[in-house]
Parts: structure tokens; C-alpha cells; sequence
């Protein structure tokens, strides 16, 4: 495939999965006192299988960049509340403070962010999402937000003193992380998303020592069942990204599952319209039920 129709085939399965109008959430709760400090649920719409619902946290990609919110995943999170999963579409601070729409990240406040949702939502769950199964919930999250679900299943195992350290694991199913910028430095060299790896640490004089607090690669093995779903032809967050992580568990001892998927670019992944979103639903629904 020439690179022309790379770009082609990538800007098309773009243009589909922004093509679906945002879907309103049945609530909305405040997890914190900064505006974007919400999260979005969305009740399942059908029994997807036996017992209580299980409960899909979705984590939104974008580069952690400011134009993309949980707006934009929002069909995402309705098309798994209609194959019977209870969703809670999370947001987070991204994009510096003042910094325009090119700055990825805002740090520590992403991080500070995705700790105090996955903090507070065993209490927010019971309240907006009535006969979800708590005890049942799977991480999940595209590009940005796949690199932002792996850390926060990884908070046990960060560097003592670390301010989001937990003491222990993340009561989780699982993670399935979509396309994920799961390995911060290989990421970097790639060029991912126009450095935004290196931007998310605070640029140059940040990398190197932030690296040990955000990067999943390095906070390995997690004891918690992770999957990795690649499209092969992602041109956006190349495959290599997430292989490299799957190589650094397996060297800490850890099985990652990665389902590779042929044909397929970035989006598809999140978009409603696509097969590939169908898979997707189908490996939460193996750790979810």
C-alpha cells in the first residue's frame, strides 16, 4: 500500500468513526470541582448475558490534546450500553492550560484526573448505574486514553512516593486498551501523534524523569488481564507501539493478549459502523462476563 492511500484509507475511516452524532448520557456525575472533572453514564439498553450488567469504563484518546473530549467517544459508549454493558464515559483535563490545541497533556492534572475517577466511581457506580455489577468492571480506552487505561491498572506498582501509588490493584476484570500509546518512549521516537508522548511529560526537561510515574512499559508486571486489539495498518499509533509494551510484560513475566486486526486503521476501532468495533466489544465482553 502506497503512502498516498495509507493516508486515503486512514482519512476515510477518520471521517466515519466522527461521523456519528454525540449520545446523550442518562447522567452525568461530577467526580472533582474542575469542569472537566465529570463522568458520563449510559445504562445498558439490552441483557447482554447472565446476571447484572457488568460496568465499562471508557477512557477517550485525542492525543491529550484539547479538542477531543468524551463527546467524541460517546457513540463508542452507547453502541457497548446496547450489547448489555453499563458504561461510564470518563473525562479528563487535557490539552496545557493556555497552551492552544497543538500542546498534548496538562501534567500532573491528566494524571492527578484519571486517578480521582477511578477513585470514586465504586461510590458513583451504585448511584447512577442502579443493577450494574460493581464487582465486575473492565478499563477500557483508545490511543491517549488506551496509554491513560494501562497506567491507572498500573497504579500499584508505581515508584513509592509516587502521589497516585495505590497499595493495591485496581479491583478490575481486566483492560482492553484500543490502538494504545502504551510505550512512552518508543512512541517518541515515532513521532506519534506529532510528539505528544513528550509533550504528556512536560517536554524535554520532563521526559526523562516523568517517564518512571506514566509510562506502562516501565510499570510492569500488573497481575491484572490486559488486552491489547491493534489495528495493522494504523498509521496514527503504529502497531510497534503496542508490541513493544506486549514485549516489556512478557520480559516481566506477564501475558498480554494482543489481537492484531487486518485491514484496519485507528478508528475503526471506536466506530459504531465498523466490524472492528464489534470485536472490540466482544473481547470486554470475555473479560467482562
Amino acid at each position: 500500500m502506497t503512502d498516498d492511500v495509507a493516508a486515503a484509507r486512514a482519512a476515510a475511516e477518520e471521517e466515519s468513526a466522527f461521523s456519528h452524532p454525540p449520545v446523550d448520557p442518562d447522567a452525568t456525575a461530577a467526580y472533582g470541582d474542575a469542569p472537566d472533572q465529570l463522568v458520563d453514564f449510559y445504562a445498558p439498553r439490552v441483557q447482554g448475558g447472565p446476571g447484572p450488567a457488568p460496568v465499562v469504563v471508557v477512557l477517550h484518546g485525542g492525543a491529550w490534546r484539547a479538542p477531543y473530549g468524551r463527546r467524541h467517544i460517546s457513540p463508542f459508549a452507547a453502541f457497548l450500553a446496547g450489547r448489555g454493558f453499563a458504561v461510564a464515559n470518563v473525562e479528563y483535563r487535557h490539552g496545557a492550560e493556555g497552551g492552544g490545541d497543538a500542546v498534548a497533556g496538562r501534567w500532573p492534572d491528566t494524571f492527578d484526573d484519571v486517578a480521582a475517577a477511578m477513585d470514586a466511581l465504586p461510590a458513583l457506580i451504585p448511584e447512577h448505574l442502579p443493577g450494574a455489577d460493581p464487582r465486575r468492571v473492565v478499563l477500557t480506552g483508545h490511543s491517549a486514553g488506551g496509554h491513560l487505561a494501562l497506567w491507572a491498572a498500573a497504579r500499584h506498582v508505581l515508584p513509592a512516593g509516587s502521589p497516585w501509588r495505590t497499595d493495591r490493584p485496581a479491583p478490575l476484570r481486566g483492560v482492553v486498551a484500543l490502538a494504545p500509546i502504551a510505550d512512552l518512549e518508543v512512541a517518541d521516537k515515532l513521532d506519534v501523534c506529532g510528539g505528544a508522548a513528550r509533550q504528556l511529560l512536560g517536554g524535554d526537561d520532563g521526559f526523562a524523569e516523568r517517564r518512571p510515574h506514566a509510562d506502562p512499559a516501565l510499570l510492569l508486571p500488573t497481575g491484572i488481564a490486559t488486552t491489547l486489539v491493534q489495528g495493522r495498518t494504523d498509521v496514527d499509533v503504529p502497531q510497534a507501539v503496542a508490541e513493544s509494551y506486549a514485549e516489556a510484560a512478557a520480559k516481566a513475566g506477564e501475558v498480554v493478549g494482543m489481537t492484531l486486526l487486518e485491514d484496519v486503521g485507528h478508528f475503526p476501532l471506536i466506530d459504531p459502523a465498523a466490524d472492528a468495533c464489534a470485536v472490540v466489544a466482544e473481547e470486554i465482553a470475555q473479560l467482562a462476563w
